[in-house]
């Protein structure tokens, strides 16, 4: 019996594991395999490559990908809506850190007791 981890299920629990290839993913979010390009292009995503050069794209990556066809539907540019997204990510990222950062500050010390 190995006592090496299963490290097949803890990529696919890995937001960040690039587990869909580009015509899966294309179908996850409803968009075409060009549209995932074009996403490459204006730099809002850039999926990793398979050792054959195939695109490989994240879950992480396709909640990305899916808020833009949204947008990009509803009428907004596909650079205006990369834009936003990328600013919506970056914010949430800072109020994260910031969240942990005031945590230690905010728990009570023995002489608070």
């Amino acid at each position: 019996m190995s006592t090496e981890p299963n490290t097949e299920s803890t990529n696919f629990d890995d937001e960040d594991y690039p587990a869909y290839t580009m015509g899966r993913a294309a179908e996850m979010i409803g968009a075409t395999p060009g549209f995932l390009r074009s996403l490459d292009e204006v730099k809002l995503i850039s999926p990793q490559r398979s050792e054959g050069g195939h695109r490989r794209y994240s879950r992480y990556q396709l909640r990305l990908a899916a808020r833009a066809r949204e947008m990009v539907d509803q009428g907004t540019a596909l650079e205006a809506a990369c834009r936003i997204i990328i600013l919506e990510d970056q914010l949430a990222e800072a109020l994260r850190i910031n969240s942990e950062l005031r945590a230690p500050a905010e728990l009570p010390t023995t002489a608070d007791s």
